[in-house]
């Protein structure tokens, strides 16, 4: 698959104690697939749902078990039916086993995608995690848990826990949560996981990532804090503005009928003399000019060069003020973050001390 895109696999608990929520995972679930046409057409997704009365999955016909487990959609480029998709999601009467869902979801990445695009399959479960899930066959919960996070790391897999609380979930029993609690855990301690605890449709709007980006410096040098002292940073882009695509122009002079048309536009210029309109004049003829009143001043690429500024690139501390001072409109813009250049210890001690 390509560089950057990505392969994802929606787990998604339709059991009894998640109906309340489900209006709002719907939602949540469409706006993502909606802005992934839009900033990641070419990503692949999957949706598996469990708590179901139904069992639909290939683990359950190759090895048995894995029963309320439904795979509603096989890992494939989004489009607009997987948003309609999310519109009649099913309401399960089983207590769904999340366990079950993560090990349907992960078998689905590995027979997709096989040893490639390591760090761009990810899993996404969202559960409550009020009920119980089942005692493994060898060993205990935990080991089974170990088990399977290490088959994550193994294949290059990442998984986000979203877990579903508070005025989005019912009441549960107060051990069976916590036990579950633990084990999502385990996840994150052993394999790349997090989990997010939500409460509200608002935090439920913010849990689910569109995409991953993998950041880049904007910055490796000297931060300097006086004439006598600097640090060695590395700079990154903690938030920036978020722009829809380009729009390509779209021909439909082709036939209906040409399934190979491509609908490009190619758009050539030419330019020609004002004395002799039928000379092209080429471009090495050609010059920029300005207005300046009822004038067009020429000015050459040269000329620019020669006038132009061009500062060092550096970054320097020009002064302190209070937090207060900073009002909180000022972060719609760009923020970046410094960090002390990895694996200089001075530089890392001066930048805590700074701080």
């Amino acid at each position: 698959m390509a560089r950057n895109k990505e392969g994802l696999v929606l787990l998604l608990d339709v059991g009894p104690t998640m109906h309340n929520a489900l209006p709002e995972i719907k939602k949540v679930c469409s706006m993502l697939i909606q802005k992934k046409l839009i900033y990641g057409k070419f990503d692949e997704v999957g949706v598996v749902v469990f708590g179901t009365q139904e069992t639909d999955n290939e683990l359950t016909k190759e090895v048995g078990g894995y029963e309320h487990v439904v795979v509603l959609r096989n890992i494939k480029v989004v489009d607009g039916d997987l948003v309609d998709a999310f519109q009649e999601l099913p309401r399960g009467n089983f207590d769904g086993d999340y366990l079950d869902a993560i090990v349907v979801g992960m078998d689905m990445l590995i027979k997709k995608y096989q040893a490639t695009n390591k760090g761009k399959k990810r899993l996404c479960l969202i559960t409550n995690a009020l009920c119980p899930i089942k005692d493994s066959c060898e060993g205990t919960k935990e080991d089974q848990v170990g088990t399977i996070a290490a088959q994550m790391s193994a294949h290059g897999m990442k998984m986000e826990s979203v877990i579903v609380r508070g005025r989005l979930s019912g009441e549960g029993d107060q051990i069976i949560m916590d036990e579950n609690d633990r084990l999502l855990n385990i996840f994150s301690e052993k394999t790349s996981a997090k989990a997010v605890y939500v409460e509200s449709p608002t935090a439920l709007l913010g849990a689910i990532k569109t995409r991953n980006i993998s950041p880049v410096t904007i910055f490796r040098g000297d931060l300097e804090i006086g004439s006598n002292m600097k640090i060695k940073v590395w700079v990154y882009k903690k938030t920036s503005e978020e722009k829809f695509p380009t729009l390509k122009k779209y021909s439909d002079k082709a036939p209906s009928t040409d399934r190979f048309a491509t609908h490009e536009v190619k758009v050539d210029y030419e330019y020609k003399s004002v004395e002799d309109p039928n000379k092209v004049v080429p471009p090495e003829q050609r010059i920029k000019g300005y207005r300046y009143g009822p004038q067009v001043v020429p000015i050459s690429s040269a000329e620019w060069d020669a006038v132009k500024f061009k500062p060092e690139k550096s970054v320097k501390l020009l002064g302190f003020t209070d937090a207060s001072n900073i009002m909180r409109h000022y972060y719609m813009k760009d923020v970046n973050i410094f960090i002390p250049e990895p694996g200089n210890a001075r530089a890392a001690l001066a930048a805590f001390c700074f701080s």
